[in-house]
């Protein structure tokens, strides 16, 4: 499936349904947290109007989803 053109603060609130929570803010990244069994998934996002295509995608990888579960 296609990758969606998402904001940083869009990506959160579908990261949110999955379990992430917002921990922290640096200027324009944002730090979300998610325990899991195998330990913490810790993911930095970049708080732009419009993700990068390659950003989104690692984002999503290293989040252990897929794009059907952000769409």
């Amino acid at each position: 499936m296609k990758l969606p053109q998402l904001s940083g603060i869009e990506l959160i609130k579908r990261l949110r349904k999955h379990g992430f929570v917002v921990v922290r803010q640096k200027g324009s990244h944002i730090r979300v947290e998610k325990n899991t069994p195998g330990g913490v998934i810790k993911l930095t996002i970049p708080n732009h109007p419009l993700l990068k295509k390659g950003t989104l995608h690692r984002i999503l990888k290293d989040a252990g989803l897929e794009v059907d579960d952000i769409i």
